[in-house]
């Protein structure tokens, strides 16, 4: 078998990145013969279909990435394979996703997704995200390393550490987790709150506004926004140091970050929705808030990032749940029983990374793609 992954390579740390560069990395260990191109590289890809000769082009992306991930691999007669995410709503290429022997998706809630918005479900296949469960693993609050984490997120050591990682912090839930943290502030054990997000303009931006939320709730002087660049060298050790990893996400197609936690041991905070109800167990590997509401709307604009012209409106004949907004009660609640009860912290911590050595690891997924690719397209 000879695979070509289609992703953002060399690998950026972003989470798309991240899930190709696994894929490359375990299919090369498992021996199969498998080279990484960047997904928008015309010129490289053409390359490695005329000498490599590819029996599929895998490529890691959203539904708006069909011209770089099908219709480029297409046109030179290479079987593409696209291992696909959702962003609320899949708005075009119905037609193109439709013909495809395979599609693999990140998880059951995202082939919901493409089902409800007009893509066939015979051959959508859930391939979950892998987790380097080497990288990520329990470490000592005492290890020099993590202890160096702490300090320089000012964490001092009789204080909790929670942590949400993302984007943005907003998207990933940290507005409904401050709102909890207030709630809970005068009945908790000292806490800060970390939010480690990523450096552009639309971040900057929210960060503000999370941060004046901050603010308006009197805990502004517990709440830590950092935002630099960061290797995955660094993320272990970034998860490593925090004691509760929150994270009720507005709009999550897996989790990766949830996943990562479970794999360093630590008890995670999220939502009963969307891609968590594949990777997480409520009340053993985590907690998960119920939904509070979903943000409901009845069209959409879109421009050429999704295939149609400048201010493309689409109107649902049903309107659409686009994000979702956990119970900050919930999150109150499971919060505090966690900040109160280390040996619960540690139980939940241990059950997470049994579930992800099991079911995420990285060598498993490229198992898994082998055994998808050999049944649906029959390519050994």
């Amino acid at each position: 078998m000879k695979v070509l992954v289609m992703y953002d390579y060399p690998p950026s740390p972003g989470g798309l990145a991240t899930q190709g560069d696994l894929l490359y990395q375990g299919l090369t260990e498992l021996g199969v013969d498998v080279h990484a191109v960047h997904l928008e590289s015309a010129q490289e890809k053409e390359w490695y279909y005329k000498w490599f000769k590819p029996d599929v082009a895998v490529g890691v992306g959203y539904w708006g990435y069909t011209p770089n991930l099908i219709l480029h691999p297409q046109h030179f007669g290479i079987q593409p394979v696209p291992w696909l995410v959702a962003d609320g709503y899949i708005a075009n290429y119905q037609e193109v996703l439709n013909k495809l022997p395979l599609i693999l998706v990140t998880s059951n809630w995202v082939k919901e997704m493409y089902v409800r918005d007009g893509i066939s479900g015979d051959n959508i296949i859930v391939l979950p995200v892998g987790c380097n469960t080497d990288d990520f693993r329990p470490r000592r609050m005492d290890d020099p390393k993590i202890e160096s984490v702490r300090e320089s997120l000012g964490v001092l050591p009789d204080e909790l550490m929670i942590l949400t990682v993302g984007g943005d912090a907003a998207s990933k839930g940290a507005q409904e987790v401050m709102q909890a943290l207030a709630k809970i502030d005068k009945y908790a054990p000292k806490w800060k709150y970390i939010c480690k997000v990523w450096p552009q303009q639309r971040t900057l931006l929210q960060n503000q506004a999370d941060l004046e939320l901050a603010a308006q709730l009197g805990i502004a002087d517990k709440v830590t926004y950092t935002t630099n660049t960061i290797s995955r060298n660094f993320m272990p050790f970034l998860v490593g140091a925090c004691d509760i990893y929150a994270a009720p996400s507005r709009l999550e197609g897996f989790g990766m970050p949830q996943v990562e936690a479970g794999a360093c041991g630590k008890p995670v905070v999220s939502i009963n929705a969307m891609g968590m109800l594949d990777t997480l167990i409520q009340g053993e590997t985590a907690f998960m808030a119920d939904v509070a509401r979903r943000i409901v709307v009845g069209e959409v604009t879109l421009g050429k990032e999704s295939g149609f012209e400048d201010n493309h409106k689409v109107v649902f004949d049903v309107p659409r749940t686009v994000d979702y907004r956990a119970s900050v009660e919930d999150i109150a609640k499971y919060l505090l029983q966690l900040m109160n009860d280390g040996q619960l912290c540690d139980k939940m911590g241990k059950a997470g990374r049994e579930r992800v050595v099991e079911n995420f690891d990285y060598r498993i997924v490229a198992k898994r793609f082998v055994q998808i690719i050999n049944e649906k397209l029959g390519i050994f």
